[in-house]
């Protein structure tokens, strides 16, 4: 079970890090990170794009510094493992709604993977009624909850890849990967409906985001565990500058990081022109990120304060 009180605490230290947490089902994202950032004790925490309640699988959550950079994932390809189960469609498209409609037809598996092709590359979905978007100031689901349908626009998704996995008369399950935008629950929806006789989602585990993988993640059963200390949740935690692995670096020395440090540019004729790049300092601290231009110069892009902490002095990246 959950751990469903608010912890009474101080204001918290200044962690900085990188959490990839293995959502469990029935917990909100919000709720993960509040938590989490509770057991770790830290200042300051964000996570990088929510998932459903009902969904589980990998959300990355940032403290500290860490957080300057996780809006990116914002915008990165997401990876699921979704079952599809037929026969009845649900006002949410998935299985915590209520059933509005329902059919004794079942596909083969033959028509489901001839359809499949339809759904992959650039495709069209209409958000769904229960969803975070705003109309008016007011949240969509805040409206369906009321009774109220207002009309969306389609919206302009990608999606890279799409297998399916196993198969029975009464569900399917998929591999997805997809573009920033995309619901899986839309896509459950419209596939039941090609094949005439409904469908919604029974369960949705996200394994990647952008290049982090659920391989990686800790199930929020440790990250709880009663008998851990502190210290002990915080040794979890990935370094502050693991959300920019997939970057360049550049190594400054004493006279550069301070130059760096008060926001300015640096002339090193760097020969990465146009690439974002991870800056060090001397000793080895991550300074933020900088931008090469085409004469080589480093320009501050997004730079941090980096705050030595005693349990991220050991914690190298895996």
């Amino acid at each position: 079970e959950f751990r469903r009180v608010l912890f009474r605490s101080k204001k918290g230290d200044a962690i900085d890090g990188v959490l990839l947490l293995d959502k469990p089902e029935g917990m909100s994202s919000n709720w993960a990170l509040q938590l989490s950032r509770r057991l770790i004790n830290a200042q300051k925490a964000g996570h990088t794009g929510t998932l459903d309640p009902f969904a589980t699988g990998l959300l990355p959550l940032a403290f500290g510094n860490a957080t300057k950079y996780s809006a990116d994932l914002l915008h990165a390809d997401k990876r699921y493992e979704a079952v599809l189960r037929f026969g009845a469609r649900t006002d949410t498209m998935d299985k915590t709604g209520e059933v509005t409609e329902t059919s004794d037809m079942r596909p083969t598996r033959q028509a489901l993977e001839a359809l499949l092709p339809e759904f992959t590359g650039q495709i069209e979905q209409v958000p769904p009624m229960y969803s975070a978007i705003k109309r008016d100031g007011k949240n969509l689901y805040d409206l369906a909850r009321r009774g109220i349908e207002v009309e969306r626009h389609p919206r302009k998704v990608h999606v890279h890849h799409l297998e399916l996995m196993e198969f029975d008369s009464e569900t399917a399950k998929i591999d997805v990967r997809v573009s920033k935008g995309t619901y899986i629950r839309v896509l459950a929806d419209d596939i039941g409906r090609k094949l005439g006789c409904f469908a919604h989602l029974e369960s949705l585990r996200r394994t990647e985001v952008g290049d982090l993988k659920i391989a990686d993640a800790i199930p929020f059963a440790v990250i709880d565990d009663k008998e851990k200390t502190v210290q002990e949740r915080r040794a979890l935690l990935k370094g502050a500058d693991f959300l920019l692995q997939t970057l360049g670096s550049v190594r400054l020395d004493a006279v550069q990081t301070e130059r760096l440090r008060n926001g300015q540019r640096l002339p090193l004729k760097d020969t990465r022109h146009g690439e974002l790049l991870r800056a060090y300092g001397s000793s080895g601290e991550l300074l933020g990120t900088v931008k090469v231009d085409a004469r080589g110069t480093l320009h501050p892009h997004r730079l941090i304060r980096f705050v030595v902490t005693e349990n991220l002095e050991t914690n190298g990246d895996e």
